[in-house]
């Protein structure tokens, strides 16, 4: 029995991606790039904020110059903590931005003696304030107003902050620092 080969026309096959003409793998790519950076001036705009750090009242945390991402939509959905380190336009000069730790929540009574912390009568755990940055005085208590908050730099003897004027607004409130990208050698997650 003799098997006669199947002779019906074949279909033509698309042509694979390496063998597109030149200027349809060039579309291509510029589109791909063009897509990636609407998403991520979207992102950027949106949800997180490129930050140069000025100044030394973040130390040992952050240093002067530093870049950091800000998240600017964490707390539409989520409370400010205790220990989340924000950045805030200051309550005196809104024209200028700081960064501080929060140090009390709004209810809450704070009080500095002698350098340490107090938030209602009980003293906080500040293992992240060396004690050489540490600044010795004492500041009256100050019970924080309901939407307002508390703030400290981790460098208290260079740090001008809610000991200096008062405690800051949360619509002051721009965003929660989280991720530390320049310089290289201090990249990964602001604690």
């Amino acid at each position: 029995m003799d098997v006669e080969p199947n002779l019906s026309p074949q279909a033509p096959q698309p042509p694979t991606e390496s063998h597109l003409p030149l200027g349809m793998n060039l579309r291509a790519w510029l589109r791909d790039i063009v897509l990636s950076l609407v998403i991520a001036s979207a992102v950027v705009v949106f949800f997180y904020q490129p930050v140069k750090v000025e100044g030394t009242s973040m130390l040992p945390q952050l240093v002067d110059e530093q870049r950091i991402f800000v998240n600017k939509f964490v707390y539409r959905f989520d409370n400010i903590e205790r220990g989340d380190v924000v950045v805030f336009k200051l309550p005196e000069d809104s024209s200028r931005s700081y960064i501080k730790r929060v140090v009390g929540l709004p209810g809450e009574t704070v009080e500095v003696r002698r350098g340490k912390v107090y938030v209602d009568g009980r003293l906080v755990d500040e293992e992240h304030v060396p004690p050489r940055y540490r600044d010795y005085t004492s500041h009256p208590s100050v019970t924080v107003p309901p939407d307002e908050y508390y703030v400290l730099g981790d460098h208290r003897n260079t740090s001008k902050d809610s000991r200096s004027w008062g405690t800051v607004e949360r619509a002051l409130i721009a965003g929660k620092a989280v991720f530390a990208y320049w310089p290289i050698e201090r990249f990964g997650t602001v604690r």
